[in-house]
């Protein structure tokens, strides 16, 4: 949710997702979405605009980086690329400024279309981060690759994906199949 323009390389198909504790880590940008998303960060960069001109605060900044950088919430590659549709204001600071879009509002959308796709387990937002890894391991990619993709510190973590595969031990597919 937390995802800014500057996160966004298009010209590398890459996403740079901040994680916890600094942990950045860098995904795949996937070329199906290249052109939606173009068009969702122009619409974007419209609500960045008429908070230019409203005189709005900028994006919220880690506490280190407002102090160092004290404009850069201003600058167009700091900017929400999922901002909020609403102005709020920030309970400890009492600055008023637009934030990212509710966590738990992508979570209902995904709860919804799981729904409405007739699955019929509990669809989340962290199983779509499971399902992304299964498919990686089910398609033979490098478990090294895809801890780092998932930016677990410990191998160990990224293993327990490896128990839900499908294909044998082997990794062999029958010729029947």
């Amino acid at each position: 949710m937390n995802l800014r323009i500057k996160d966004i390389d298009f010209s590398r198909m890459a996403v740079t997702v901040r994680g916890k504790g600094d942990k950045d880590r860098e995904t795949v940008l996937p070329g199906s979405i290249k052109g939606n998303l173009r068009k969702h960060i122009e619409s974007v960069r419209k609500i960045y605009g008429k908070d230019r001109e409203n005189g709005l605060a900028g994006v919220q900044l880690s506490g280190a980086l407002e102090r160092k950088l004290p404009n850069a919430g201003k600058e167009w590659a700091w900017f929400w690329v999922f901002p909020s549709h609403k102005i709020s204001v920030d309970p400890t600071t009492h600055i008023i400024r637009r934030h990212h879009i509710y966590a738990g509002n992508l979570q209902r959308q995904i709860k919804q279309a799981g729904i409405r796709a007739g699955i019929p387990k509990r669809i989340t937002v962290h199983a779509l981060r499971h399902s992304f890894a299964t498919h990686l391991l089910e398609k033979g990619h490098d478990i090294r690759t895809i801890q780092e993709l998932l930016g677990h510190a410990d191998l160990r973590t990224t293993m327990i994906y490896t128990h839900v595969v499908s294909k044998n031990r082997l990794g062999i597919i029958s010729r029947l199949d």
